[in-house]
């Protein structure tokens, strides 16, 4: 067991032209806009008040590539991206429009009963918490002791957080991760604690480990 604790800082990707509009999913060629660029160098900021980190990481879509990018350089670190950390699949539903998609009757389990839905052609929501579970387990076990930064999207990190809580996946939908946003799960051991939730603004130096 680390001496000290892991530290897992998940950073959601910055506003796109879509955010709020359509359901990017995995699409390509999705950019940041500037906003979201402004955003990422916000939080790149944020997160170079922690000093030296153990590794960076990425979804490999351009959306959290652009994200991690400033955030790399402000923490003088190599990017790397890992696919455990993508998006869900949305299968046939990717690129559709959000307004269109509530008026359809599954929208009702999406919202209320996630964990019985699968996106037709793509991933479920189980799947998609096994997977991001999995992926932070692999990281924090490659870098124990250390800070982790993963810049990943919304789903999957409210998924990463009603596990760490013990929540169940029906409720994670109650969950808010906003563009940039940082949430940090520490682990001694296996037991993860949750040290914050969509954070968006003010000093982040209080969650390095001692």
């Amino acid at each position: 067991m680390a001496k000290r604790p892991t530290l897992l800082l998940l950073v959601r990707h910055g506003l796109t032209p879509t955010t709020g509009k359509v359901l990017p999913g995995r699409a390509k060629g999705l950019h940041l806009s500037d906003e979201g660029v402004a955003q990422a160098e916000r939080a790149a900021e944020r997160l170079a008040e922690l000093g030296k980190v153990s590794g960076v990481y990425c979804s490999p879509l351009e959306r959290t590539r652009e994200t991690a990018a400033p955030i790399g350089r402000a923490l003088k670190h190599r990017v790397r991206t890992d696919a455990g950390l993508l998006e869900c699949d949305f299968g046939r539903w990717t690129g559709a429009r959000l307004d269109r998609l509530m008026k359809r009757p599954e929208w009702s389990a999406v919202q209320r009963t996630p964990s019985t839905f699968r996106f037709p052609g793509g991933e479920s929501f189980t799947e998609m918490q096994t997977r991001i579970v999995s992926t932070l387990d692999a990281l924090r076990e490659r870098h124990p002791g250390g800070v982790v930064v993963c810049v990943s999207h919304a789903d999957p990190i409210k998924a990463a957080v009603a596990h760490a809580m013990g929540t169940h996946l029906d409720l994670f939908q109650r969950i808010v991760i906003g563009p940039c946003s940082v949430t940090a799960l520490s682990y001694h051991g296996h037991t993860p604690l949750v040290l914050t939730v969509n954070s968006i603004g003010g000093s982040l130096r209080e969650l390095r480990p001692s």
